[in-house]
């Protein structure tokens, strides 16, 4: 069973009167590749920041390996972070930057060699160590401000949407260094970003943020198949779940909406009469041609992403988004009338009122 490498408890924190941090509290399991995801200014940034140290908490609780950290010294902690901006000191070398750290612990210039150019081999920069930071291309310097965190053999990698400023294809091939790096090395990683496909292929544990809280936190497939609310719902699969307006019927145990009664997997307690959102992801849909039992729907747009194509279609006043193999979509066109159908198992139910999912 392995022990937490970190743990925060109701951890508060304003700047004024802005509230960046809300009694956050999730704890994160020695080696793990643990994500912190939600959109800006939902309090990644200060989150990770208080576990390095930069900003003390109004309250609550940092520990790190069990010890209490929450007012001590950045010095100590095994903590290194690495900055979207990537804060290089322009001035030096790549071996400069990476040495810088190690100079500043009293550390002896042949280990410091040493590390330096192990990091260096690793990050595939020895061919580079003689340039200056300006010189590189921006994956280049992405990896500098990463090794120069690693050279510090930190027990805990805190990132901060570290790969915002890359272009596609080298988010892509970084997104493979950093889960061979944490393979490698057995790293906690916390690591912070606003990019669902980010979080999903990356991230062993996700917590999902909002308004300086996590709502929910799990496994990608976790998140997919059980969101909390539709707030999770909504950022967690893409494209994201249609959810159709709906109420309790009088039975108590199915829903009414525009395109029928159902019931789903969950067993509804609540009041009949409430109202609901029925939600089903696109990729949950299918299409049913003329059967009896089909949904009937209207097809409105396409858009085909190579290969697979997004399918909009309008039914009892609804649109809907279905996601099909490019193979069947062809031969579609707006205008066309065709039957949809879902496995019921397959919906998910939540309150109108508060976004909470009914199980």
């Amino acid at each position: 069973m392995s022990s937490d490498a970190l743990r925060l408890s109701g951890v508060s924190k304003a700047y004024g009167r802005v509230r960046a941090l809300e009694n956050m509290s999730f704890n994160v399991a020695e080696g793990r590749f643990f994500v912190l995801f939600g959109p800006s200014s939902v309090g990644k940034t200060t989150t990770l920041r208080t576990i390095a140290g930069l900003v003390p908490p109004d309250q609550g609780r940092v520990e790190i390996f069990g010890k209490d950290w929450t007012h001590e010294p950045i010095k100590g902690r095994g903590v290194s972070m690495v900055f979207q901006s990537f804060a290089l000191y322009p001035h030096l070398s790549v071996f400069e930057n990476f040495a810088y750290p190690l100079r500043e612990e009293g550390i002896v210039s042949e280990e410091i060699k040493r590390r330096v150019m192990e990091t260096a081999t690793m990050l595939k920069l020895a061919h580079k160590v003689d340039r200056k930071p300006g010189t590189l291309s921006g994956g280049e310097q992405q990896r500098v401000a990463l090794g120069r965190s690693l050279v510090r053999r930190p027990k805990i990698l805190l990132l901060d949407e570290p790969l915002t400023n890359l272009d596609a294809k080298l988010r892509h091939d970084m997104r493979a260094e950093l889960k061979r790096l944490h393979r490698q090395f057995g790293l906690t990683i916390v690591y912070a970003t606003p990019d669902e496909l980010e979080a999903l292929s990356m991230g062993e544990e996700i917590a999902v943020m909002r308004d300086g809280a996590v709502v929910q936190r799990g496994t990608p497939d976790e998140l997919y198949e059980n969101p909390a609310d539709t707030y999770v719902a909504g950022k967690i699969g893409a494209p994201h779940m249609n959810m159709i307006a709906a109420k309790v019927s009088k039975d108590g145990k199915s829903i009414d909406t525009p395109l029928g009664k159902f019931s789903g997997k969950q067993n509804l307690k609540t009041a009949s009469g409430e109202k609901a959102l029925m939600g089903i992801r696109p990729s949950d849909i299918e299409l049913a041609g003329n059967s009896k039992s089909a949904i009937k729907s209207r097809v409105h747009l396409l858009e085909p992403l190579g290969d697979v194509t997004v399918v909009s279609v309008e039914s009892g006043g609804e649109t809907l988004r279905l996601v099909l193999p490019e193979s069947k979509a062809q031969g579609l066109k707006p205008g066309d009338h065709t039957g949809i159908t879902f496995d019921t198992n397959k919906i998910h139910i939540f309150r109108a009122s508060s976004g909470q999912a009914i199980a």
